[in-house]
């Protein structure tokens, strides 16, 4: 008989599996696998041998295993490559900051998006990933942080994939990981990057929790970005700007519109005063990231200099910018990277 995966379900879900049992075993089991980290029935010890044991014969956990870790030399960054089940591996990363443990997480193996700066998108989109699944990327560095008596205190969900095309999984997630019988997690603490799905954003807003939202531009015109993010055909700057607008007024969240600076092809003083006019009154602020050189793309990143006077032109001109800290160097930093390594060496 195969065997039923248990991480990833519902207390109520559980509880309906279990029916056979009291409701309160349905709880230790869940409060076991998303608070205490177990990957067996035999770590659950305030069951009785009995009961593990009939667990063990119907069910499983299943949850991500490692493939590989990468730290960066001033070990403020790790980067994890975790395998599922049926051998699909996703990239987590971990990032140490002053204010606590950040960690960027994958809602695709693969990507669709096919943007052109992107490693991600190199192999085109496996499969979506479970809530589940989502949820084991967080709990596998939640249960690595317990050994140093730390957490995960945000999420950014701007690893590999689109997350809105993974709408009802990734909810599903969200909403699970909110439950105080996982890690309680706050939805203000957590980020969720988009390339700009504008039905999926209308949903979102629907969904009345409070996330921030943070919306993929890297170009100031639609021109620019069509050649650089493909989804730009589908849907135009006008109506991404617009249903970013709509998610600052409908949930007082201040929305961020990330752009990376590629050296000679967005950087310049004009794209800066483009990007300000069309930002103009909105309740948002801009990330500038300096791009992660990937091998197989040929763009560079901007000079210093060039980042500097974009970030100070948005910045004399109404427009709140930062420049993202470089994590990760020397530790394939680029989302995608380290996946398509393993990708390579799998073929070779």
């Amino acid at each position: 008989m195969e065997k039923k995966n248990l991480f990833g379900l519902t207390l109520a879900e559980l509880e309906n599996e279990l029916a056979d049992l009291p409701k309160f075993r349905a709880k230790q089991i869940a409060n076991w696998m998303y608070q205490r980290g177990a990957i067996s029935f035999e770590d659950m010890t305030d069951l009785s041998k009995n009961l593990r044991a009939d667990l063990m014969q119907r069910y499983e956990i299943l949850t991500p295993q490692l493939v590989k870790k990468l730290v960066s030399k001033d070990n403020l960054t790790t980067k994890f490559l975790l395998a599922f089940a049926d051998g699909a591996a996703v990239e987590v990363v971990l990032m140490r900051h002053d204010y606590g443990n950040s960690i960027c997480i994958s809602t695709q193996v693969g990507c669709a998006m096919g943007c052109k700066f992107c490693a991600s998108t190199l192999n085109g989109l496996q499969r979506n990933l479970t809530a589940g699944e989502m949820l084991g990327e967080i709990i596998f560095v939640q249960n690595f942080l317990r050994e140093e008596n730390q957490k995960v205190d945000t999420l950014v969900i701007m690893g590999t994939g689109e997350p809105l095309t993974n709408f009802d999984n990734l909810l599903k997630m969200l909403k699970l990981l909110h439950e105080s019988y996982t890690l309680n997690f706050s939805y203000r603490k957590i980020t969720i990057s988009t390339c700009g799905i504008v039905p999926a954003i209308k949903k979102l807003i629907a969904e009345k929790i409070p996330v921030t939202l943070s919306i993929s531009l890297h170009a100031p015109n639609n021109k620019l970005r069509s050649a650089l993010m493909p989804i730009n055909s589908a849907f135009p700057l006008n109506e991404v700007l617009k249903s970013g607008e709509e998610y600052a007024l409908e949930t007082g969240r201040r929305v961020t519109y990330e752009y990376i600076l590629i050296g000679g092809v967005n950087d310049t003083e004009e794209h800066a005063r483009q990007l300000a006019k069309i930002l103009s009154g909105q309740l948002c602020n801009v990330n500038l990231i300096p791009i992660n050189p990937v091998d197989e793309r040929n763009f560079q990143p901007p000079t210093h200099n060039a980042t500097q006077k974009f970030f100070h032109f948005l910045n004399t001109h109404n427009i709140n910018a930062t420049v993202r800290k470089e994590f990760g160097a020397g530790i394939n930093a680029a989302c995608g990277q380290l996946r398509n390594q393993n990708l390579k060496k799998s073929k070779d």
